[in-house]
Parts: structure tokens; C-alpha cells; sequence
């Protein structure tokens, strides 16, 4: 069980957002609401066009495009029609001279203008030039593992915030998104007419563009009224009302049980008292089958232990190294113990950065090297890990770290995953896979972490406990991160710029414009 009775209201225009612990159910809520699951019990209504953008929505092992993106995300009718108009395409390439096929087709034409894909063709290219900088022309077709996490949102974002759908369900709409993207979406979101309702664990976002909080844990929910600012006073507040009412609760209950037992031992000597004793009784009954009032939410208590290892003084020596079509060739020496931040645009070739130092094949030039006894650990920004799915937690931690079962539940435990030990990995939240992964990194014994974007998908809780578990790391730290609360807690700022140079800078610098080029 996830939830139960959960209630709650999105009014017209307003800007509500949906937060919660990881693995409270967030995403499978939004996928109720979406249809795409059905709730054991009670109702879901909306008015108006429902556009919905989910937590993953690309591959990078499918031969998705991006006209697959904006199709996946367009109305209903428009996806119908385009499928209906793709398998006449193919019916006329195999046989261009059946007269049947070519009605087909031109029927096919004609429904695909109905239901509004020329029109949808003029938004695409809009998005498309907003987004990656080229026209839809040249970017229907360019396959979706060319771009960068944040250059998918940014495009889907774009379609449905452009669109004519009324209602948006958006899960985790900022994740990827370098800071000039969110703060391109708090603006866009606070300008929309539309209906929005959201996940996000980005702070600064939720200050500026949630209008109200609905918050799922412990399997309940509850409305916040007001915006992020005073949303942390609030949830003070009620927890405290909640201790409150519990209070008196087991005061009345420890009364009512006395009155009863009093009353049971009078009537033992007095047939008198026997009335007023089933009286006690029966009100103590109705009082527990009425049950206590809710519980106070269980506060999560992610404990991490990065530990590291001693390596070599300089753990990164880069020289003249050029990721090929992305930055121009530069120079850099990383030392054992330093906390390095890369910020950049979207695109600008940072994961590209972090994959090759971790010895993935990236088209290069130049030349890099790692210290004596580095041994990268890689957190990879991409949500697809085949080498882990089909296996439970605790078979991960077997195969790959030998813990015996008792073992592996007390280091998943740490990490609040302890009742997720026997699911699939592929069946964790987002934010779940995130703690895992980071897991299998503190079991691994890695000197040097290479962060893609970790917070992306953590909550507060876990997003707190990585950055204390980072100050007491003995070892390297490269991170990627557009999380303006992280990137304070770093030493040092690796820039990739907007004009292919990359440089150092004293403090983080976040208004890089994003690279405007085709790959």
C-alpha cells in the first residue's frame, strides 16, 4: 500500500505542486491521474485537454527521434493520425503502384490534417528552435541519444507549455534542466494559463512557481494553502498539532480503559454499578473503533558513508584534451581531495566530460590520465541501467558486493531502501534508483567520484545526507550539477561555456546560454 485516501483539488490556472519522501508514491499518483494506472478505490476528474510529460522520457537504447518526443506528447488524435499516415508511408514504399494504397495514403493525408498535425508541424518547429536551436526540418529526425537529458525536457516542455492542451501533469519537469532552463520554466510556469500540476524537489522552482504544495507520506496526504516560502513552518506546525491530538487521544483512552476497570470491580460487589460498567464499556469501544488520529510522518534518516582512499597528489591530469564537436581543446589538473563543480549549459558536453574520465568510449583528442590508486566511481545521469534490471536489491549486493542477506538489509537500511530489498530495480522511484546507485558506490570503495547530476532526483532528506556524506569523503569529487544548493558546498568551478571554451571561475556561474549547434 503507497496511499490511501488520498484528496485533493487543482483549481483552474492554479500551479500546484506534489512533494514527498522518495517511493511515497508521487509518480504512480501522476500516473493515475494520467490514466495510465488504475486506483484501487476512489475517483479522478479533469476538464480540458490533459497533456502529461513523465519522469523518464527518452532512451538511449531506442531509435527514438525527436519527432517521436513531441508526438509522445501531443493530443491523442494527433498520435493516432501520424500512426495511421506512418503505415501508409510504408504501404506506399512497398507498393507505389496500388491504386488502394494510394488512397490509403491520401486519406491518410487528409485525417492527419483533420486532427491538426499541420498545425502541430508550425508548434514543433517553434519548440524545436527554442529548444535545440535548429528548425523541426532538420531536427524531426535526429535520433534522441544525441541529446542531453535537459535538451529532451526543454523540447517536451516546450510542446506542452505551447500546446493546446489545458491541464499539465509535469514529473520532475526541472530535472536535467541547467539553471537558465529553470528559470526559463519558473517564468514560463508562472505565465501559463494553464493548469499545471507538478513534481519537483528543486527548491528555488517550488518558491517561485507552486501557488499551493500537496504533500504525499506516510500514505496520507495534506494541502498546504500557501506557496513554498512558509511551507516548512507549516508542515512544523501540523506535525505538531498531530503530537497534540495524539496526546490527548492516549490520555482519554488511558482514562476511559481506568473508568472501565473501576467500574468492572464495583459491579463485582454492586449489581447496581452493572449498567453504568456496559455503559464504559461500550463507549471505550466506540472511541477505539473510531481509532487514534493520524500520525505524526515518520522523518527519514538517510545515513551515507562515502569513505575514499588515499591516491596520488594530482587524482586528474588533463592536457589539451578537445571532446570532439563539443569544447574546444583545455587543460586542467584535478588534486587528490578537492571538490570540483562542473557547471555549464545543457549540451555544452559535461556528462561526455565525466563518462570519458571514467573510461567510456567519447570521441576525444588529446590527452588525460587518472592518478596512482584512483578508481572512478561513476554516477551516471541517465535513468537506464540494463546491467541491473530483472534483479532485486539484495541479488545486486550479492552479485556485485558479496553481502550476505543480513548485511545487505542493514546497508539498505542507511539509505531508507530496507522494505525495497526483494523489488527490481527497474520497480524504485527515481529518487530510490539514485540512493541505490550511490550505495553501490560507498560499497565499491571508489577514490574518485564522478557525479552526474545526483540530486536530480533526490528528496530534501537525501539530497542533505549526499552533501554531508561528500564533506566527510576522503577522495576526489568531480560533479556535474545544476542544483544552486550543491554547488555552494564545492571548492572549485570547472566551466564549459557557452562558446566551446572551457575555464575556471571563483564562484559558480550560472548564465552560460545553452551551445546553439547540430551535431
Amino acid at each position: 500500500m503507497l496511499f490511501d485516501d488520498v484528496s485533493f483539488r487543482v483549481g483552474d490556472s492554479a500551479k500546484v505542486a506534489l512533494v514527498g519522501p522518495n517511493g511515497a508514491g508521487k509518480t504512480t499518483l501522476v500516473r493515475m491521474i494520467a490514466g495510465d494506472l488504475v486506483a484501487k478505490s476512489g475517483t479522478v476528474t479533469s476538464s480540458g485537454g490533459l497533456g502529461v510529460m513523465r519522469q523518464f522520457i527518452g532512451s538511449v537504447r531506442d531509435e527514438s527521434t525527436v519527432r517521436d518526443l513531441l508526438l509522445g506528447v501531443a493530443p491523442p488524435r494527433i498520435q493516432q493520425a501520424a500512426a495511421t499516415l506512418e503505415a501508409a508511408e510504408l504501404a506506399m514504399m512497398e507498393r507505389d503502384d496500388d491504386e488502394r494504397v494510394q488512397m490509403r495514403y491520401a486519406q491518410a493525408l487528409a485525417d492527419w490534417g483533420d486532427a491538426g498535425g499541420y498545425d502541430a508541424e508550425v508548434l514543433w518547429d517553434t519548440c524545436t528552435v527554442a529548444a535545440l536551436g535548429v528548425p523541426y526540418e532538420r531536427a524531426q529526425y535526429r535520433g534522441l541519444r544525441t541529446l542531453s537529458g535537459g535538451e529532451q525536457k526543454r523540447l517536451a516542455l516546450e510542446a506542452l507549455l505551447r500546446g493546446p492542451d489545458e491541464v499539465l501533469l509535469l514529473d520532475e519537469p526541472d530535472n536535467y534542466l541547467d539553471v537558465p532552463g529553470k528559470q526559463w520554466l519558473e517564468t514560463a510556469l508562472q505565465e501559463s494559463p494553464k493548469t499545471v500540476l507538478f513534481i519537483s524537489h528543486d527548491r528555488e522552482l517550488l518558491a517561485r512557481a507552486a501557488t499551493r504544495i500537496v504533500t504525499i507520506e506516510d500514505g496520507r496526504s495534506w494541502v498546504h494553502g500557501g506557496s513554498f516560502v512558509t511551507y516548512h513552518e507549516a508542515r512544523t506546525e501540523r506535525i505538531e498539532r498531530l503530537e497534540e491530538l495524539r496526546r490527548r487521544w492516549d490520555e482519554e483512552h488511558a482514562k476511559l480503559k481506568a473508568l472501565v476497570l473501576r467500574l468492572k470491580i464495583k459491579a463485582t460487589y454492586n449489581d447496581g454499578m452493572a449498567s453504568q460498567y456496559h455503559a464504559a464499556q461500550t463507549r471505550l469501544r466506540r472511541f477505539e473503533e473510531a481509532g487514534p488520529p493520524e500520525e505524526k510522518p515518520r522523518e527519514q534518516r538517510v545515513r551515507m558513508r562515502l569513505r575514499g582512499g588515499r591516491t596520488g597528489i594530482r587524482a586528474v591530469t588533463c592536457e589539451d584534451l578537445e571532446l570532439t564537436g563539443l569544447m574546444r581543446p583545455f587543460s586542467v589538473e584535478i588534486f587528490y581531495g578537492e571538490r570540483v563543480a562542473v557547471l555549464g549549459s545543457n549540451g555544452s558536453g559535461k556528462s561526455h566530460f565525466l563518462r570519458l574520465l571514467a573510461g567510456g568510449h567519447v570521441k576525444h583528442a588529446g590527452r588525460w590520465k587518472l592518478g596512482a590508486r584512483v578508481v572512478p566511481g561513476h554516477f551516471a545521469q541517465t535513468h537506464e541501467h540494463p546491467e541491473l534490471e530483472g534483479q532485486s536489491l539484495t541479488e545486486i549486493l550479492w552479485t556485485e558486493q558479496s553481502l550476505q542477506r543480513h548485511d545487505a538489509m542493514h546497508a539498505l537500511a542507511r539509505y531508507e531502501l530496507q522494505f525495497c530489498g526483494d523489488q527490481p530495480f527497474e520497480t524504485l522511484s527515481g529518487g530510490q534508483q539514485a540512493r541505490f546507485q550511490i550505495l553501490l558506490l560507498e560499497l565499491a570503495g571508489s577514490t574518485a567520484l564522478l557525479l552526474d547530476e545526483p540530486t536530480d532526483n533526490l528528496d530534501l532528506a537525501s539530497a542533505e545526507a549526499l552533501e554531508e556524506g561528500l564533506l566527510s569523503y576522503q577522495g576526489t569529487v568531480l560533479a556535474v550539477t545544476h542544483d544552486r544548493w550543491l554547488a555552494r558546498s564545492f571548492d572549485r568551478f570547472l566551466i564549459f561555456g557557452s562558446d566551446g571554451s572551457v575555464y575556471e571561475a571563483p564562484e559558480p556561474v550560472w548564465d552560460e546560454g545553452r551551445v546553439a549547434r547540430e551535431r
